[in-house]
């Protein structure tokens, strides 16, 4: 019960930021630029940490392609996981008790 109400909590916060950068930003941004106007280095940082730990088709085939999306999407996209996991955990049946007296 109290995980579903921290997930959709979450999911909340998600969305409401999701639409606060997609609409108050100056100019539509990717999450590349977004992440390199937190930290210049990060973006390499990232780059050389997954070509050593994981392997050179992380970086080409999962992280360019997030990067390039708008830097909305990440925020949308984690809110909606969040939101289906907290109505699947609202929607589980509980166990059926007998109101029989013993």
């Amino acid at each position: 019960m109290i995980v579903q109400r921290v997930l959709a909590v979450l999911s909340a916060v998600l969305l409401v930021s999701a639409v606060a950068v997609a609409t108050l930003g100056a100019e539509p941004m990717t999450l590349g630029q977004a992440i390199g106007m937190y930290d210049n280095e990060l973006v390499s940082t990232l780059q050389g940490w997954a070509e050593r730990h994981i392997g050179t088709w992380v970086w080409s085939d999962v992280e360019v392609p997030l990067l390039v999306r708008p830097a909305w999407l990440l925020p949308a996209a984690l809110g909606l996981i969040c939101l289906g996991i907290s109505l699947t955990l609202g929607t589980r049946k509980s166990a059926h008790r007998s109101h029989r007296r013993s």
